[in-house]
């Protein structure tokens, strides 16, 4: 009898054993799968949102790529565009940094920089009266969060206001766009935004060591899903986030470049801004008188071959005579407003040519400088995006040394 309950009682305790046994258990070796990931992502909803580190690569300047194109479009002064690419990538940085939402926000030369959140943006139009930007906003799973243009037509009186002295003109639509991107991180899902900074660490790491870290993370339709997450012991893992710690050093000392590029444009172009503005409300008002003056005279000429016409049908000789006589004057009159349009023409082109002349004098090239990394060290030339590419080649191949040592013979 004892026997038979002992072996009940095992038989018991198996199935209580067996029963507590759930899919969730593998976790304990190897990755965790991607629901419990999840919940461990889960934060107390009464805690502030996550601080996202924000990536702002410089504007597309919106150069027409075809140089037929680019000789039609007058608004369009590449030596300018590309230096307000950089500027106006620090506007918007310094617009979303006084919002107090978000962690480091970083300018870099491209989209490969690391962070939790992009803004991509690109200059649509800037000729000192009118600008306007396009945004489109990312994050590192690549999931698109929004896109927005955004424009603004400074006041003629801007420059005349004492209020105004120091002010940018253009601030109205970064100020718009920094204040649109805090209102879809407001909107947004508290633990998905969470899950944003392990996923911005695996992919990281799989840019140094894909067989190390891509069996964290998934491309699931092009956005990327986070499947797991490695030990805090994983030795991978530490030699990753002591590589990005560098990386984030290296980014942030190339704030001081853009920064002291900006500074140095900032006098000529407030005043490049100013008399842009004067001379494009000039441009619209030629254009106008130009357009204007062309209608009358075809108006004119039209009129003037109705009444040729009339007076070759006329039976009249005065009639006729007068008839001839107007349609003389007419063409006259047509000749002389078309010449003033051409007249016209001429100073459109002045105005766009004086513009252009005003933004040819900048440069986005960064000084050689000289790294360090765990002993190794790179020359890096060229631009800021050549120099940023550089790094990562460098850091890579600091990566590959430690992780292969080359054999002692």
């Amino acid at each position: 009898m004892n026997v038979q309950r002992f072996v009940g009682w095992l038989i018991c305790s198996c199935f209580l054993l067996t029963s507590c046994v759930t899919p969730g258990m593998s976790s304990r070796v190897g990755p965790r799968v991607s629901s419990e990931v999840m919940t461990a992502a889960k934060i107390d909803p009464s805690s502030p949102k996550p601080k996202l580190d924000v990536i702002i690569p410089v504007f597309d300047p919106g150069i027409p790529e075809d140089d037929a194109a680019l000789e039609d479009d007058e608004e369009v002064w590449p030596e300018l565009r590309r230096a307000e690419a950089v500027r106006f990538a620090l506007i918007l940085k310094e617009k979303i940094e006084a919002t107090g939402k978000f962690g480091a926000v970083r300018v870099t030369p491209n989209a490969e920089a690391t962070g939790d959140l992009y803004v991509i943006g690109k200059i649509i139009e800037s000729n000192g009266l009118d600008v306007e930007i396009g945004v489109d906003v990312f994050d590192i799973s690549g999931a698109k969060w929004y896109d927005e243009e955004y424009e603004h037509e400074v006041p003629e009186k801007f420059f005349m206001s004492i209020r105004n002295k120091g002010k940018d003109p253009y601030d109205p639509v970064f100020v718009e766009a920094a204040q649109d991107l805090v209102e879809h991180l407001d909107d947004a899902d508290d633990t998905e935004l969470a899950l944003l900074k392990p996923v911005t660490e695996m992919r990281f790491g799989a840019n140094f060591s894909e067989e190390s870290f891509s069996e964290y993370i998934k491309d699931d339709g092009g956005e990327i899903e986070l499947t797991g997450l490695p030990s805090e012991d994983d030795p991978m893992l530490r030699r990753i986030r002591a590589i990005w710690v560098r990386d984030q050093l290296y980014v942030d000392n190339l704030q001081q470049h853009y920064e002291a590029f900006n500074a140095k444009m900032a006098p000529s172009y407030t005043v490049w801004q100013k008399q842009s503005q004067e001379a494009q409300i000039a441009l619209n008002e030629a254009r106008v008188k130009q357009t204007t003056q062309i209608v009358g005279g075809v108006l004119l000429a039209i009129l003037g071959v109705g009444l040729a016409a009339a007076s070759s049908n006329s039976g009249n000789a005065a009639r006729s005579a007068g008839a001839f006589a107007g349609a003389a004057a007419a063409g006259v009159g047509s000749v002389i407003l078309f010449s003033e349009g051409f007249k016209t023409g001429n100073e459109t082109k002045f105005h766009a040519s004086t513009l252009e002349e005003l933004g040819e004098s900048v440069d986005s090239e960064l000084a050689p400088q000289v790294v360090e990394f765990e002993g190794e060290t790179k020359k890096l030339t060229g631009n800021a995006a050549k120099q940023f590419a550089e790094w990562r080649s460098f850091l890579k191949q600091v990566y590959e040394q430690e992780k292969t040592p080359e054999k002692q013979l």
